[in-house]
């Protein structure tokens, strides 16, 4: 087997979060082969894309035969018309039974590897809807096929240009493809240009819509580039007299030039209503602007961070620290019977959505610092008597993990949206006295492969367990290196932009802002060498991307 040659197998197994396992004969030695993006059970076409001595990639070029965990399904007509088209829901033609008892199994085969000891795994929760869960969603203006006309939706799957008009689509109801059939509809008509990833040159970027749960109220976000001045006051018109379920309360214009596909604010001016929809939760109430970060699954959220309280128990006379807080969530249902809540988040808009909702619960022992964690925690004068951990998708610095254990709590809760992470923390908790007494998961995106974790962590007997010394030079990493690996990097940039930079350019690029590498780090063995200089266009890639993860401003 040689890499560009096209393979036919069967998908035996998937791994967490989308690695399929594909054995294929060669002379009488079946080869692995990973495959992304399949189902178990499916008979699947592949390119190999990558070979090595140990290990061999296959993307996926299309889907033989499904998978019998897909009959139902397509029976039922459950599958979403995009569905193998747009870049989102994977796992969406499963039963979604079977969905959960494979998240259940990655999630219990991660943690038994990497929790030492007895501890409980209480399954999985799954999402109380599986169908129009989303409160949000950032639509791409676009072509489907180069030079045709105006779409509106989300990526094809493997495509960086290509859009598919996702009119129908099954995770959000129906008032996003009223709202998204109309913007499109009235663009098309107007014929203007979209925003060409290529030349930087166009006008429309994006459509953003948000939808509470509770409140049906409605927040629509038009996103363009300064390079036309277009009047939106009849597009105003017509979403405001568009015939929705819910309560359009806002409509924004928003301005990005940026050349990141991103949405980005650098800009908003309010067309019409209020920049804000309000969404319950548990019993709060919380403001959540366009831009705000908030768990796109309303009840899933509700069940998320109903085990999560659980999992804390009494919170009463005691101080509780919310590191990696986002905008004060977990923090707010924990506060009203707690002595004191402290909330800590890198983001500042997050931190000020955090203080306006407290405010609007009239919460007010909840504290809420914008600063990075690894920081923050040299500032504060109080003791934490439990710590909540909700950290990003990378998990926890190793430095400030150091630092959250020194302060010796008895408990910890830990949710993570990314269960390998998870185990890569868990190894230093361990080894530094807590074991972990339950976890479980739960299922906040069905039909995609993610899916969150929860563990309650317990400070063991101090006589027994022998304590260990972290070498804080072997951890050596500044809090900027922390917020995203190379690999991580890369890859944000090829999935935006389709080009590959070697980990010498990201390098190059920290170091010219400031970011300093480990000794040595990236630095040629010979003597002499003369290294290769990151090309003036890939500078500004890896700058977006550096920006995209925070590590610069």
């Amino acid at each position: 087997m040689r890499k560009g040659d096209i393979c036919e197998g069967y998908v035996e197994k998937i791994d967490f979060p989308n690695k399929g396992y594909v054995w294929v004969d060669e002379d009488g030695t079946k080869t692995r082969v990973i495959v992304k993006n399949a189902v178990p059970g499916q008979k699947v076409r592949f390119a190999v894309n990558k070979k090595r001595k140990d290990k061999c990639e296959g993307r996926l070029l299309e889907v033989l035969e499904n998978s019998p965990l897909e009959k139902k399904c397509y029976e039922e007509g459950k599958v979403c018309k995009y569905f193998g088209k747009c870049g989102g829901c994977v796992y969406q033609s499963m039963e979604y039974s079977e969905q959960l008892k494979m998240k259940e199994s990655q999630v219990k085969s991660i943690l038994d590897e990497a929790v030492k000891g007895d501890f409980e795994f209480e399954g999985i929760i799954g999402s109380p809807v599986n169908e129009s869960y989303r409160n949000k969603m950032e639509f791409t203006f676009g072509d489907e096929v180069k030079g045709g006309e105006l779409a509106l939706g989300l990526h094809k799957r493997n495509s960086t240009y290509d859009i598919v008009t996702v009119n129908g689509c099954k995770i959000v109801d129906n008032d996003f493809s009223r709202i998204l059939d109309c913007v499109c509809s009235y663009f098309k008509e107007k014929n203007l240009p979209y925003f060409h990833k290529m030349t930087h040159e166009g006008y429309l970027r994006h459509l953003l819509v948000r939808k509470a749960v509770k409140t049906g109220q409605i927040l629509v976000d038009i996103v363009t580039t300064t390079q036309l001045d277009f009047d939106m006051l009849e597009i105003t018109e017509k979403l405001r007299n568009l015939q929705l379920d819910g309560l359009l309360v806002g409509f924004l214009h928003t301005y990005n030039d940026s050349i990141a596909d991103v949405v980005k604010n650098e800009r908003t001016e309010i067309l019409f209503g209020q920049d804000y929809i309000q969404e319950e939760l548990l019993g709060l109430t919380f403001n959540i602007s366009a831009f705000s970060f908030f768990q796109t699954n309303s009840l899933g959220a509700e069940v998320l961070y109903s085990k999560a309280r659980e999992y804390v128990g009494t919170t009463k006379d005691k101080v509780v620290f919310d590191l990696y807080s986002g905008t004060g969530t977990i923090a707010q249902i924990l506060a009203p019977v707690a002595k004191k809540v402290i909330g800590v988040e890198i983001v500042a808009e997050a931190v000020d959505a955090a203080r306006e909702n407290a405010r609007l619960n009239g919460l007010s022992n909840c504290e809420f610092i914008a600063e990075d964690v690894l920081k923050a925690l040299d500032n504060i004068n109080e003791r934490p008597d439990l710590i909540v951990l909700d950290p990003p998708r990378d998990g926890i610095h190793p430095k400030a993990l150091k630092k959250i254990i020194d302060y010796g709590v008895d408990h910890m809760v830990y949710i993570s949206c990314k269960p390998t992470s998870l185990a890569r923390d868990l190894e230093m908790l361990q080894a530094c006295g807590y074991e972990v007494e339950r976890g479980c998961c739960v299922d906040m995106f069905p039909g995609t492969v993610h899916v969150e974790t929860v563990v309650q962590l317990v400070r063991k007997n101090p006589d027994t367990y022998i304590d260990i010394t972290v070498d804080m030079d072997e951890l050596d990493l500044t809090t900027s290196e922390a917020k995203a690996t190379y690999d991580e990097i890369k890859d944000y940039i090829f999935d935006k932009h389709r080009v590959k930079v070697s980990s010498l350019y990201v390098a190059q690029v920290k170091q010219k802002h400031g970011i300093i590498e480990r000794d040595c780090y990236n630095n040629s063995k010979k003597d002499n060498q003369k290294q290769p200089q990151c090309p003036p266009e890939k500078v500004k890639l890896i700058e977006e991307a550096l920006r995209h993860f925070k590590m610069i401003s």
